[in-house]
């Protein structure tokens, strides 16, 4: 079930009512149903998946708690994350080791035939957090099973992220909800902007870019150049244009999911570029994998190594393909440099100047993009054609004038939009809980865009696939 689907809209036009007449246990209940439910529609076999991390991480971090004897602890830990990360990486990780070991040696590994369940990286890593933070004592387990299982499934953030902390959203649980005109007022304006996202900039974007990255051999010099750029838009307001809609959405029913995205691309280093661009994701990888390995302790070479590895890992996480492997080592090589090149003291010199400042963030962009290529291409040869063909200027320009001229209009609007809330940040039309005449014209603007404009056709989500 996707958020821009007919099926959500009647499914929300369900569970939402019901919610606001229900008692405050039934509340609870009538979510976790629904959540479940919304995930079955995807595949109902999968469910038990989900189930099975549900229970091993629950039952693990109540072993750990109620335990004083450290081995025992490390047993309940262990058997939670062994058998979590077995079902990740059988579903999600089998075919590409085995086809990549089928190439390099003589054995001949059966590939399996079946869809990778649909958000099993971002609810695995939920439960890895929740109980490595018991086990190292920096919270408490969850005695309420149906309590945890809700932050487990709690259908807005499930499929796609953020990838809660339980310190965040399990408290909300626990706490009487309430229907507010304010959270109405603030989620309906985080919906529309997170469908603007979706179906105005990123599905008609995407037009564009696959009919020139799923055809690379027909397609030459500026035509790879626009189409890059055009992806950058297209992943930014499509991951983020979930991850908008699924925090309108469950600010309707008064509970507050983390900021997922911060304007990335206003960025003026590599490392800004991660504080902004999908912060659950970076902050539990510096939190579970860069601290771990020792993050900015030691000589400089291991922090150097420290960060690489971090990113290598987050690129196997995006996807079984070693175009995503090769797009993490490119962030992690970007990163290392700007720690050796980039000292806080000679950073300043581009922060202080106004032309400066600019130059940097298209610079920022450009790397950013550049590594892009390698995110979106089909495989590897594609993206190394992309690149090499990308300086043959000697072959006509691809164009499809109504697609481009739509997605430029588009990513202008963006743009101004995100100028306007990263200048005021604190209180602006798109947070505000208050109804302006401005923010009504800009709102109703957005929707004349999205019915008018926006693509209809059902596209999924592209972090779905992860």
């Amino acid at each position: 079930m996707l958020f821009n689907s007919i099926e959500f809209f009647y499914f929300f036009l369900v569970v939402f009512p019901l919610y606001c007449i229900l008692g405050q246990k039934t509340r609870k209940v009538l979510l976790l149903i629904a959540s479940y439910y919304f995930y079955m529609c995807w595949n109902i076999n999968y469910v038990f998946l989900i189930l099975l991390s549900t229970i091993t991480s629950y039952f693990a971090s109540i072993g750990i708690e109620a335990t004083k004897n450290r081995l025992k602890k490390k047993v309940f830990l262990w058997s939670s994350i062994i058998i979590s990360l077995s079902i990740l990486c059988f579903f999600k990780y089998y075919n590409f080791f085995a086809s990549s070991i089928n190439e390099i040696s003589s054995f001949n590994l059966k590939l399996m035939n079946f869809l990778l369940p649909v958000g099993i990286s971002f609810y695995t890593f939920e439960t890895f957090s929740y109980t490595i933070d018991v086990y190292n004592n920096k919270l408490k387990a969850e005695k309420n099973f149906w309590i945890y299982s809700l932050f487990i499934s709690f259908f807005p953030k499930l499929v796609a992220g953020p990838i809660e902390r339980s310190e965040n959203l399990i408290p909300q649980f626990h706490r009487e909800t309430s229907i507010k005109t304010e959270n109405i007022i603030v989620g309906t304006k985080y919906i529309i902007l997170g469908f603007f996202m979706k179906l105005v900039v990123a599905d008609r974007l995407s037009i564009y870019v696959d009919s020139v990255y799923n055809n690379v051999d027909s397609h030459f010099g500026l035509t790879f150049l626009i189409a890059t750029l055009c992806f950058s838009f297209q992943i930014l307001c499509d991951f983020a244009g979930y991850s908008t809609i699924a925090l309108g959405v469950a600010k309707l029913f008064d509970y507050q999911l983390m900021l997922n995205f911060k304007r990335p691309y206003f960025s003026l280093t590599f490392s800004e570029f991660w504080r902004r661009w999908h912060i659950s994701l970076s902050s539990w990888f510096r939190d579970y994998v860069y601290i771990p390995l020792g993050g900015n302790r030691g000589k400089k070479i291991k922090v150097y190594r420290n960060l690489f590895l971090t990113f290598l890992i987050s690129g196997l996480w995006h996807g079984a393909n070693w175009t995503f492997v090769v797009w993490g080592a490119f962030h992690g090589i970007f990163l290392v440099f700007e720690n050796i090149i980039f000292s806080k003291q000679k950073n300043t010199f581009f922060e202080k100047y106004f032309i400066t400042r600019v130059i940097k963030r298209i610079f920022i962009f450009i790397m950013v993009s550049f590594a892009w290529i390698f995110f979106r291409a089909n495989s590897l040869s594609d993206a190394i054609k992309i690149i090499t063909k990308s300086f043959d200027f000697k072959h006509q320009i691809f164009t499809d004038s109504s697609t481009l001229f739509f997605g430029v209009i588009s990513i202008l609007i963006l743009l101004l939009i995100d100028n306007r809330i990263e200048r005021n940040s604190n209180n602006n039309e798109f947070t505000s809980n208050k109804l302006t005449v401005f923010s009504i014209l800009i709102f109703s603007f957005l929707l004349i865009m999205i019915f008018y404009f926006g693509v209809f056709d059902g596209g999924q989500f592209i972090y779905f696939q992860f």
